[in-house]
């Protein structure tokens, strides 16, 4: 774990690819497109299976790491309709019972706007960006707003890094700039984009099991 300031707050960077915010015990998790797989396989393209299960893991080990007793999820929560598929939805459902005692919130990204909100029963409560908490911003879209400090995700950021005999390695990371920082995809089953920083950002590629600093991005 790494622990920052941005917006003047503190925040935990962990190596699960999310944010905890210790002040409120909340964690952060943007992208986690669940029923993407089932999505795919719907339209007949061969895919991993088990990557709602993986997923689901990922996230009760950030939640035991911090010992959070509230999940925002910024946004793209469920990939597609598609994926209401009933297995993908009792698996969910089976984790939800498992941590019922959690606060969970949706901000909805553009991924539910087409999915639909989360079905009563996981107990998810969506609303629209910005949901303002701790001093922040928190969105799916990661653009400016005037007075507060954003955190989003929508662009499953990611760096390249070297190593030696001119390896090089693609690793999903944290970007924070002057006014907006952005999440990296959570899911299990999502695709990671290169970023462009800008003079001063911040990265923060995550691998296995750690969260590095990289150099701020010079002028």
């Amino acid at each position: 774990m790494l622990t920052i300031l941005a917006g003047g707050q503190p925040l935990t960077l962990l190596p699960e690819k999310a944010i905890h915010l210790a002040a409120s015990r909340t964690l952060l998790v943007a992208d986690a497109h669940i029923g993407k797989a089932v999505s795919f396989r719907a339209w007949g393209v061969p895919v991993p299976r088990g990557t709602t299960s993986e997923t689901l893991a990922t996230l009760t080990a950030a939640i035991e790491r911090v010992g959070a007793r509230r999940v925002v999820f910024l946004g793209d929560f469920l990939h597609s309709a598609r994926s209401h598929a009933r297995a993908t939805l009792e698996a969910v459902a089976r984790w939800r019972a498992t941590h019922a005692a959690l606060d969970l919130v949706l901000v909805r990204g553009n991924h539910d706007d087409r999915a639909g909100d989360p079905p009563a029963r996981l107990d998810i409560r969506a609303v629209d960006e910005p949901y303002l908490l701790d001093g922040l911003a928190l969105c799916h879209h990661p653009r400016p707003l005037a007075g507060h400090y954003v955190l989003g995700g929508h662009l499953h950021p990611c760096v390249t890094v070297g190593g030696r005999a001119f390896d090089r390695l693609r690793l999903p990371c944290f970007w924070f700039g002057d006014s907006v920082g952005v999440l990296p995809a959570f899911g299990a089953f999502t695709g990671m984009h290169p970023i462009r920083p800008a003079s001063g950002d911040r990265i923060y590629p995550v691998a296995d099991d750690a969260v590095m600093a990289m150099p701020a991005v010079a002028a």
